[in-house]
This record gives structure tokens, sequence and C-alpha cells, in this order.
């Protein structure tokens, strides 16, 4: 409770409050003012925790205002909120007196300018498109000529009147099965998808058709759901989609094996006019009488050619039986030569054998051994001859040049006698001297009587 206590400056009484109190008083005095307000603005730090509450906060140029939006009414939803969305909220304005803090409880919310229901659309398309399910490749053909049709709509619209009198119209013989459902509101969605499931499992058809009138896109709802478009990639059965107007597109158009743009488009598309089927049938009728009769002419102008070639058979057996001699003849010395080419070549190795044969090389080698051992005996001899020849003009030439045989021919060497220095100048002796004279056969000791010097 607040205290009441009086200032001595200015002698008033003035009202302390708590924190806790002032809090209180700002809740009641905000909250019962602003208990119901629209609010336009940016989403951003949008987070969503795991128990499933929304937070946000929503911005404009100068300001922003933190945002709950709780699980009790975000399951609601049609589309995910995101950072950087500009939306319109409805809530009031709720005080966290832990923290001090205001924010706007969300109670709604959609997409400024464009419809929540149409942001929800693209963002399952695109989230589905980048699954795979809308590809080409994943769709199953349609048949050309389907016998029996299940029809997947309500009973009393006029979707189902606009199918069945085009059908009529254009070919009456078809069986079609009708499959009542609720084609708008609540558990719309979940009785076409266990019609599916119906017509998969105990039906005998070649194709489903889903169908509706035109309407808003609230009405059209039904048909664009994430469940839906997985029960329609899931039938083993080709669906086509055939909901609303020309311009209307729904989940269930982008994930079927063929969309419609109109329940009459869909019977023209899946049933072909009796009128022209008969014509195109006569036609093709007729192109094949005309292509027979093409081929029998062909037929018959081959076998008059035939015919001409065998008038005379005798004739063409002859020279059949000449040809025949005629191959047999050029085999048979096809044969001879080949025969003989092999006599060749087996000669060639027999030869070959032969000569790589460790007798041939024994005997080779034997044959080279003689041969060399020959040679070489003639040429050791050759080489004696020459040497004993050399060695008697070296002997020779030796003899000529040695000083006995000088000594021979009549000269001597004198030596002188205390030395043995052989004299070749009388200045080298004196009279009186011993000298020793070498003969051809022995020696002289003889005195110098006198010395005669010449001169040069």
């Amino acid at each position: 409770m607040g205290i009441t206590t009086t200032i001595t400056d200015t002698q008033e009484a003035v009202k302390i409050y708590s924190v806790s109190e002032l809090t209180q008083q700002i809740q009641q005095l905000i909250e019962g003012k602003f208990d119901s307000v629209w609010i336009e603005g940016e989403i951003s730090n949008f987070r969503c925790p795991i128990s499933g509450h929304y937070y946000m906060s929503l911005k404009d140029e100068n300001a922003q205002i933190k945002a709950v939006m709780f699980r009790g009414q975000n399951r609601n939803l049609n589309f995910v909120p995101k950072d950087g969305l500009k939306v319109i909220a409805k809530g009031r304005i709720g005080i966290y007196a832990p923290r001090g803090e205001y924010q706007l409880i969300i109670e709604y919310i959609e997409p400024l300018g464009i419809g929540a229901l149409a942001l929800a659309f693209e963002q399952l398309k695109r989230k589905l498109a980048a699954l795979g399910l809308f590809d080409q490749s994943v769709k199953k053909p349609i048949p050309f000529l389907p016998q029996k049709v299940a029809v997947i709509t309500s009973p009393t619209g006029a979707a189902i009147r606009d199918f069945l009198k085009v059908i009529r119209r254009r070919f009456a013989n078809l069986e079609i099965t009708i499959v009542p459902v609720r084609v708008q509101g609540e558990g719309a969605t979940e009785e076409i998808i266990n019609a599916i499931e119906l017509v998969n499992n105990h039906l005998n058809v070649d194709i489903i058709v889903l169908t509706r009138g035109g309407g808003s896109i609230e009405d059209l709802w039904a048909f664009n759901k994430e469940e839906l478009a997985f029960a329609i990639r899931k039938s083993k059965i080709p669906v086509v989609s055939a909901v609303g107007h020309e311009i209307d597109w729904t989940i269930s158009d982008f994930a079927a094996d063929l969309r419609a743009p109109t329940p009459s488009a869909a019977a023209e598309i899946l049933v072909k006019e009796k009128e022209s089927l008969v014509r195109r049938i006569s036609d093709i009728k007729e192109r094949l009488i005309s292509a027979i009769k093409h081929r029998i002419s062909q037929n018959i102008l081959e076998l008059n050619r035939l015919r001409t070639s065998l008038k005379d058979p005798v004739r063409m057996l002859q020279e059949r039986f000449f040809r025949v001699d005629e191959l047999a003849l050029r085999c048979e010395r096809a044969v001879c030569l080949n025969i003989e080419k092999k006599k060749d070549k087996l000669l060639s190795l027999q030869k070959s054998l032969y000569i790589c044969s460790p007798k041939s090389i024994i005997e080779n080698a034997k044959r080279d051994l003689s041969f060399y051992k020959k040679r070489l005996v003639s040429a050791m001899f050759q080489r004696l001859h020459e040497k004993t020849l050399y060695t008697k003009r070296i002997k020779n030439r030796l003899e000529d040049l040695s000083p006995l045989s000088v000594l021979k021919r009549g000269y001597s060497i004198t030596l002188r006698f205390f030395d043995g220095k052989v004299i070749t100048d009388s200045h080298e002796i004196k009279e009186g001297e011993k000298i020793k004279i070498l003969l051809a056969k022995g020696n002289l000791i003889a005195e110098v009587l006198a010395v005669e010097k010449k001169d040069e």
C-alpha cells in the first residue's frame, strides 16, 4: 500500500508508490484503455520456440513494439509470419510486470496488401514444389479413351451437371461413378482425401476427376491443403483436377496429373467427341485400304518380274551347276595352294629347327674349331718364320756394329793400363806409360816409346 508523508519544504502530502504499485496502476490504465487495438507494422525478430508461441516485434520508421501470439490463437493461421512481412494485427496491450515491459498480445493477424489465404497458398506452393510434388516426371499419363471415370465432387453442385452434360453429348457410353463429398467448409479436405483412397482401394476405374464450381479463395480452400496434394500424388490412378473457373488455381491443380480449367473442359479433355472419333476411324480406314491396295500392286509387279525370270528353270539350274563347279574348282585350287604354302613353311621351319638343334650346333662348332686351328697353326708358323728372319737381320747388324767385328778386320782398342780408359787421342798418354792393346784374339801389354801428336 502507498505511504503518505509530509515534505517539510512544501508542507504538502505526497503519495510514494512502490514499484509494484506503480506498475499495477500503469497496467490498469493502459490495459483498460487499449483492450482492443489494431496496429500496422513490419515483423522483425520473429521466433517460434518449442512452446509453439510466436514472439516478434512490430516496427515502423520511428518505433517498435514487442508482440506475442499464443499457440491457441496462431494454430488457426493459414500462413507463417516471417521477418520483413508487413501485417495488420489486432490485440490488446499487456504489461509484463517482472520486466516492466509492455507488449501487444495478438489475437488476429493478416498480411498487409495480400490476404492471409493468398500468402498461405504461395508459401505452400513453394514448399511442395521444392519437394518435387509438381514435377512433370512424377505425373502419370492420362488414358487416351477412358472407359470408367470416378468423379469426386458435390452431387448437387453445378460442376457435376456441366461435366455430365458434356459427357452425354460427346460419348454417352462412358461409365461414370460419382463419389459424393463436401467441396468446401470444415472437414471437406478430409472427405476428398478419403474419397481418393476409397476409389483406389475399391473401384475399378481408369481415372479420377476432382471438380467443383467457381468461388472465392475461401470457398476453394479445401483444395489448397498440403495433405490433399500428397494424397493425389499417392494415388495409383491418374487424377484430373478441375476446380473453379479458368482463372482459379489451386494446390490440387499443381499436384494432379492433369489440370483442367473448368469441369466442362475436364470432360472435353477426357472424352473425345464420338463424331470426331468416327471421322478419324473412317479416315484411318481409307488410308489403310489405300496402303493395302498399293502394297498389292507392288507385290503383283514383283511377282510378274519373278515369273519372267523363272521361264527357263533348266537354264537357271545349269547356270547354277556351272557356278557350283567353278566354285568347287576354285576351292580345290585354293586348298592345294594353301597346302603347298604350308609345306614350304614346314620345310623352312624344319631347316630352322635343324640349324638350331644341338647336333648341328656342335658340328658347326667342330668345323669352325678345325678351321681356326689350321689358321692358327699356319699363322704361328708364318709368324715364327718372320721372327726368325728378323732375328737374323738384327744379329747381322749387331755383328756388323760389334767392336769384335772391327777388331777382326785388323783394328785394335788401346786402354790406359792403370785405369782401363779407352785412349782415343794421343794427348791422353805420355811417353813411358804402360798401355793395354785389345786385339781380335788376345791382348798386348806395351810401353809407349814416343807420342806423335797430330794437329787438327
